[in-house]
C-alpha cells in the first residue's frame, strides 16, 4: 500500500486533489510513474490542417484549463506550447472506468488524449476521444480562469503559472526567443563568429559599474562576476578572429527599476578594420533586419510612440544635442571652472572632481536625453566619460563614441576602440585615481589586456547592445522583468 502524500496545507481544495491522487495510485493509475508520452501532433497544427486532420486518429497532450459538461457527455479544453483544442469525451466510447477517471480530473492536469479529429455542430474543431491517459496530477489549483493571476510580484515569483494563464505573456516570450535568434542569423551572415568567454574575472572591467565579489574556494582567491564582456573579447580581435560577438549575462551591483536588473543580457561584438561609423551602418541594418523579420514590419509601437526603422537614424554629436535643448555651447566653454559655473547656474548637480567633459554628460542626461525619442546616434562624447575609446584625431578632447537612443533610452553604446597601449595605460591611470577619490564604478588597471594591445590590435569598431531593452521595445513591454523570465526579486522573508 503506497504510503497516503502529505498534505501542502489545510485547504479543503489542495487535500481533494491529494485525496484524488491517492485514489489513482490505489487503483494502480500513479500519474507519476508515467515517464514519457505518445503526442504525435500538436493542437495549433491539426487546427490549422483540418482538411488534412480531419476523421484521422492523432495523439495529444497539454494542460487542461476548462471542464464542462454533464452526465455521459463532457468538453475540455487541452492546452499545449502551440495553443489549444476542445476535448469531446463520452461515456460511451470511454467505457465506465475510463471516463470515470476523467470526470475526475482538475483545471491544471496534465493529460494525454487519443481520438479523431471532428468539427462540431457549432463549427469548432476538435478530437473526439477514444483514449485518455493522465500523466501529471495537478496538486495546487491554478488562479481563477477570469481573473487570472494578475498580482504582479505574484507574476514574477511564480513565472510558470504566469506562463499558463496569460497567453501573452508567453508570446513575449517567444518573441524574445526570436528576437535572439535573428540577431544570431544576422551576425552569422555578416561574417560574425559567436564565442564565450569568462564570467568569473580576476579584473572586471570594460564598464562603468561596481561588480559583485564572490570567493573562489579552490584557488583561495576573491573573484568578481562581469560587468562587461568587452576585454576578453578584445583578446581575441588580437588574436586575430577578426569578427567576433558574445550573447551572454553580466552582473551589476546596482538598484532595480523599470530598465534595470542587476543581471541582464548584453551582447558585445567586435569587428577589425572598421570604426564607429561602421558600427552604427551594421547596428541600423541589424534592427531593421530584427524588426522585419520576427515583427514582419519595421514600424513598431512602444505605447503611443512609434517609430520606424526603416528610415534612416538621426546622427547628432553629444554636444549638438545639449546645445539644442539646453541652448549651452559647450564648444564655447574652455575650462572646468567655467562648465561647473554654467552648471550651477542651471541648476545642474556635480561633484567637485568633475571636469568639464563629465558635466557635458551630465547636462546631456538632464536636457537632452528625454528627447532622444526617435532612433538616434548621438556622437563624439567627451574623453572624461570614456577611458577605452580612441580619441577623435582632430578634437582629442573628444572620442570616437556613440549611443543610440530610442524612446529616450540607451539601447547600445559603441567606440572606435582605443589600440594605442601607452594611452590606454593612461587611461586606466585615471580611472585608479577616481577609484581612489570613491568611484566605486571606475576601471582598474589590466595588466594582461594591456599585455595584448602590445602585442597589436587593428583598428577595431566595437558595440554592447542591452537585448532586454530592444526586447521591451519590440514587444511593447512597460518593464524590463516582463522579458525576464526569472527577475531577480527580494527574498520575501526579508
Amino acid at each position: 500500500m503506497s504510503q497516503k502524500p502529505q498534505k501542502a496545507n489545510s485547504s479543503d481544495v489542495i487535500q481533494a486533489r491529494y485525496d484524488k491522487l491517492e485514489a489513482l495510485r490505489q487503483a494502480g493509475r500513479d500519474p507519476f510513474v508515467i515517464t514519457t508520452g505518445n503526442r504525435n501532433v500538436l493542437t495549433e497544427t491539426v487546427k490549422n490542417n483540418f482538411e488534412e486532420y480531419e476523421n484521422k486518429t492523432v495523439c495529444v497532450a497539454g494542460r487542461i484549463m476548462s471542464k464542462r459538461g454533464k452526465g455521459k457527455v463532457s468538453f475540455l479544453d487541452l492546452h499545449d506550447k502551440s495553443g489549444k483544442i476542445q476535448i469531446f469525451a463520452k461515456y460511451d466510447d470511454l467505457g465506465e472506468e475510463e471516463y470515470g477517471f476523467l470526470k475526475k480530473w482538475d483545471i491544471g492536469d496534465i493529460a494525454e488524449v487519443t481520438g479523431f479529429v471532428f468539427r462540431t455542430q457549432m463549427g469548432e474543431i476538435s478530437i473526439h476521444a477514444t483514449a485518455v491517459r493522465l500523466l501529471s496530477k495537478s496538486l495546487k489549483p491554478l488562479p481563477e480562469k477570469y481573473h487570472g493571476l494578475t498580482n504582479t510580484d505574484l507574476r514574477y515569483r511564480q513565472r510558470y503559472v504566469d506562463l499558463i494563464m496569460n497567453p501573452e505573456v508567453k508570446d513575449t516570450f517567444i518573441k524574445r526567443s526570436q528576437i535572439i535568434s535573428s540577431i544570431r542569423r544576422y551576425l552569422d551572415s555578416q561574417g560574425f563568429m559567436e564565442v564565450e568567454t569568462p564570467m568569473l574575472v580576476a579584473n572586471a572591467g570594460g564598464a562603468a559599474a561596481r561588480p559583485f565579489m564572490t570567493h573562489f574556494n579552490a584557488l583561495d582567491e576573491d573573484l568578481k562576476l562581469r560587468i562587461s564582456l568587452e576585454l576578453y573579447l578584445k583578446r581575441l580581435i588580437v588574436g586575430g578572429l577578426e569578427r567576433v560577438y558574445e550573447i551572454g549575462r553580466v552582473f551589476r551591483n546596482e538598484g532595480v527599476d523599470t530598465r534595470h536588473n542587476p543581471e541582464f543580457t548584453l551582447m558585445e561584438l567586435y569587428q577589425a578594420y572598421t570604426d564607429y561609423h561602421g558600427m552604427m551602418d551594421l547596428t541600423e541594418n541589424m534592427f531593421r533586419h530584427v524588426a522585419q523579420e520576427v515583427l514582419g514590419t519595421t514600424k513598431i509601437k512602444y505605447g503611443e510612440l512609434e517609430m520606424d526603422l526603416g528610415k534612416p537614424f538621426e546622427r547628432i554629436t553629444m554636444v549638438d544635442a545639449v546645445k539644442k535643448y539646453s541652448g549651452v555651447d559647450f564648444n564655447e566653454i574652455k575650462s572646468d571652472d567655467e562648465a561647473k559655473a554654467i552648471a550651477k547656474e542651471k541648476g545642474v548637480e556635480f561633484e567637485e572632481r568633475h571636469k568639464k567633459g563629465d558635466i557635458i554628460n551630465l547636462f546631456f542626461e538632464t536636457f537632452a536625453e528625454e528627447h532622444m525619442l526617435q532612433p538616434t546616434f548621438v556622437m563624439d562624447h567627451p574623453i572624461e566619460i570614456s577611458p577605452l575609446t580612441k580619441k577623435k584625431p582632430e578634437d582629442p578632447a573628444y572620442v570616437e563614441r556613440f549611443e543610440l537612443f530610442m524612446n529616450g533610452w540607451e539601447m547600445c553604446n559603441a567606440y572606435s576602440e582605443l589600440n594605442d597601449p601607452i594611452d590606454q595605460r593612461e587611461r586606466f591611470k585615471a580611472q585608479e585615481a577616481l577609484l581612489a577619490q570613491g568611484d566605486e564604478e571606475a576601471n582598474t588597471t589590466d595588466e594582461d589586456f594591456l599585455n595584448a594591445l602590445e602585442i597589436g590590435m587593428p583598428p577595431t569598431g566595437g558595440i554592447g547592445y542591452g537585448i532586454d531593452r530592444l526586447v521591451m521595445l519590440l514587444t511593447d513591454s512597460a518593464a524590463i522583468r516582463d522579458v525576464l523570465l526569472f527577475p531577480t526579486m527580494k527574498s520575501l522573508d526579508k
